[in-house]
């Protein structure tokens, strides 16, 4: 094996474990979610994650501060949306509605920026559009947590045009990826005090001290490991594997997610709910034809929760 196919495989595994990592935080998300209110976790979670990320704040551009904090607020409302969505239905449907994202890009780029969609995108589509109907209508019709999870994939959404745009405008001296989470971070947890306080929830340090120590367990979790350990990851990762390769690697975390919700919650999913996952995983793997040439290792185009802002 050549060394640049050992740099390209050790670039694979480095996106494959990031992907597994953000499949296990939809249950440990559901787990908190049945027990914390969504703003509280979103607070403890990304202020734990911006005391970790502390040391990158030293010497942070002008640019990289602006910037952090737009992104910051876009996937402050994505994650609310998200989590809110998650006290509602089950992770593994919430998973595969967040994974819309993928294919919501390319078509708001269609819609306010006038790209052309072309023909994958729109198979994508309506495999996507079939594999919603078999998974959703098994158990249970389309509700009031999918809305809203499906509201916070156009929000990650969002997020990841608005990145694109940011490295557009920041071409000559291109911002830190690891600086940008950490501003990101800090600015989730900002967002997530000010919204409770203007809500008059109940106080955080309320909150904090009434938790369990399973509770503070998967926040640090998810905080540690998912919001910190898998921006570097992934930083490392990224730089060994093209563009299409590590969005298809993205495309496989719901899977994940619903393989750690039955390991972990015992959460099942029967037969025809199965398929109509599959499908949206497909639809998943054809929005990225032709996206990128395979033989041109670049940095994937980030996702909702990856490139600055894990999930």
């Amino acid at each position: 094996m050549t060394s640049t196919a050992t740099f390209r495989y050790a670039g694979v595994l480095a996106l494959l474990s990031v992907t597994l990592v953000w499949g296990t935080t939809f249950p440990a998300m559901k787990l908190l979610a049945n027990d914390v209110p969504a703003l509280h976790i979103l607070a403890l979670r990304f202020g734990l994650a911006s005391v970790a990320l502390l040391p990158l704040f030293v010497r942070l551009r002008g640019a990289e501060w602006r910037w952090g904090l737009v992104l910051g607020l876009l996937n402050f409302i994505a994650f609310w949306l998200q989590t809110e969505g998650l006290a509602l239905i089950s992770s593994n449907r919430n998973a595969f509605i967040t994974g819309l994202n993928v294919l919501i890009v390319p078509l708001l780029a269609w819609v306010v920026l006038r790209r052309p969609m072309g023909w994958a995108i729109a198979l994508a589509c309506a495999l996507a559009l079939g594999g919603l109907q078999l998974m959703f209508f098994e158990d249970s019709a389309w509700s009031w947590g999918d809305t809203l999870t499906l509201s916070s994939a156009v929000f990650f959404a969002l997020f990841i045009l608005t990145l694109e745009l940011c490295a557009l405008r920041n071409r000559q001296q291109p911002l830190r990826a690891t600086r940008l989470a950490a501003v990101v971070s800090l600015t989730m947890c900002a967002c997530s005090v000010l919204v409770a306080l203007g809500m008059e929830a109940q106080p955080l340090l309320s909150v904090a001290r009434s938790l369990p120590w399973g509770s503070w367990l998967s926040l640090g979790y998810l905080a540690v490991v998912a919001s910190v350990g898998v921006v570097v990851l992934q930083a490392w990762g990224q730089q060994r594997v093209d563009a299409t390769r590590s969005a298809i690697i993205y495309g496989l975390e719901p899977v994940f997610a619903a393989i750690t919700a039955w390991w972990w919650i015992g959460e099942r999913m029967h037969a025809q709910a199965m398929l109509g996952a599959a499908l949206l995983v497909s639809a998943l793997m054809v929005s990225q034809w032709g996206s990128a040439p395979a033989s041109a290792p670049q940095a994937a185009k980030p996702r909702g929760r990856a490139a600055v802002a894990p999930h």
